[in-house]
């Protein structure tokens, strides 16, 4: 979409009805996108695509959203991260951004604000 800085998405959520709805959505929208069920195709799906965003669960096969979240961050490439989690504890919102990610929204979630987050 013109004037959009991020145009290419990786979503890595393991609930297939949730990452098919959210994959839906942001094509919607105009967003290019890129679908993983687990951690570890999810990190090869960084690598090969280079993402603008990435849009995180964390509880997730493979590589759990936390080891996914710090190999993102040590590959120095600074993509945002929006972890979407149905994990709303405090100290699980703090331990996500403190291991690098730029946004935490809990499930339920309104399509809205994750675009507006975007």
């Amino acid at each position: 979409m013109e004037g959009r800085s991020v145009t290419r998405l990786l979503v890595i959520e393991d609930e297939e009805l949730v990452r098919e709805g959210l994959l839906a959505n942001l094509k919607l929208e105009g967003y290019e996108v890129l679908g993983c069920a687990n951690g570890v195709d999810g990190i090869e799906a960084y690598e090969r695509e280079s993402p603008d965003l990435v849009i995180l669960d964390l509880m997730i096969p493979g590589f759990d959203g936390l080891e996914v979240c710090r190999r993102i961050r040590q590959s120095g490439r600074g993509t945002p991260i929006i972890i979407l989690t149905a994990k709303c504890s405090e100290v699980d919102k703090v331990v996500g951004l403190e291991l690098g990610a730029d946004d935490y929204l809990t499930k339920p979630f309104g399509m809205r604000e994750l675009f507006a987050r975007i």
